[in-house]
């Protein structure tokens, strides 16, 4: 299926979904918030993905909020201003669930950022997995800079990934930070000299992951997003409960007789999502 906003490449389990639209910088136009979120989720629905690594083409990572639907406003002014603000709230809804897309699929998403990763970008990077960039990168929560409180991610999961206090400085005044900001503050794992190097690696890191079992990644990515959301008794007492139901013999038998056979383990994919009965 085509994609105007994606491109991707897919092998040996690890799924590259690519930005496609450089000369407008990636930003997020209309179709963008609909497709990421059928990409990652029809990626998730087969079970064969491990990993999924975002990237884009381009100067730019993504310049954001396409400046045309700011104009236009979330849902348009229809009916009374309740009903509409109330309408309002439901688009809101539908782009922030765009992101958290990212975090409900059972594999690890990768990004890699080169160039400016601006307003809705922050949001994006910071509902994958783990991120990387590139020497000349640079973060922006730009809402702020043209009157708008961010509301799609970047508020709520920025402090989960940063300090507090580098959160909310980037989100105050809106500053460009840059990559060596960004590493000193724990906001990417690792910074590249250019776009060609950080690709090679982060597909490294997507394959290295592909090579684990699947169903203990999955718990290992359930537990990591709970966690987070959770205190440490909660997330005990889930762990417990969900080793109880999906403990997985097999391959931790496959494990075992790989590394007396000086191979690499062979797991089973996931099973397809479930589509009802």
């Amino acid at each position: 299926m085509g994609y105007r906003c994606f491109e991707i490449e897919e092998d040996n389990g690890v799924a590259h979904v690519r930005m496609s639209r450089p000369d407008e910088f990636n930003s997020m136009v209309r179709e963008f918030w609909t497709e990421l979120p059928e990409i990652v989720r029809s990626l998730d629905a087969t079970g064969k993905t491990r990993a999924i690594v975002l990237s884009s083409t381009g100067k730019h990572f993504c310049s954001g909020l396409d400046t045309s639907l700011l104009s236009e406003g979330v849902g348009g002014q229809q009916g009374d201003l309740s009903r509409s603000q109330a309408r309002a709230r439901e688009q809101i809804l539908k782009l922030q669930d765009a992101f958290t897309s990212l975090e409900e699929v059972r594999m690890p998403v990768l990004v890699a950022i080169q160039g400016g990763c601006i307003g809705g970008a922050v949001d994006l990077s910071t509902a994958c997995d783990m991120r990387y960039c590139t020497e000349d990168a640079f973060f922006c929560v730009q809402e702020i800079n043209v009157g708008l409180t961010a509301d799609v991610g970047t508020l709520q999961r920025l402090p989960k990934v940063i300090s507090e206090g580098h959160a909310r400085e980037m989100a105050y005044t809106g500053r460009r930070m840059n990559s060596s900001w960004a590493r000193d503050v724990g906001l990417v794992n690792e910074v590249y000299p250019d776009a060609e190097s950080m690709i090679q690696a982060v597909l490294g890191v997507a394959a290295e992951i592909a090579e684990r079992s699947p169903l203990a990644m999955w718990g290992t990515k359930e537990m990591l997003n709970y966690t987070r959301d959770h205190t440490v008794a909660e997330g005990l007492n889930y762990i417990a409960t969900w080793q109880a139901g999906m403990f997985h013999k097999e391959d931790t038998r496959e494990a075992f007789i790989a590394r007396q056979e000086k191979r690499k383990p062979i797991y089973a994919d996931l099973l397809p999502r479930s589509t009802g009965l």
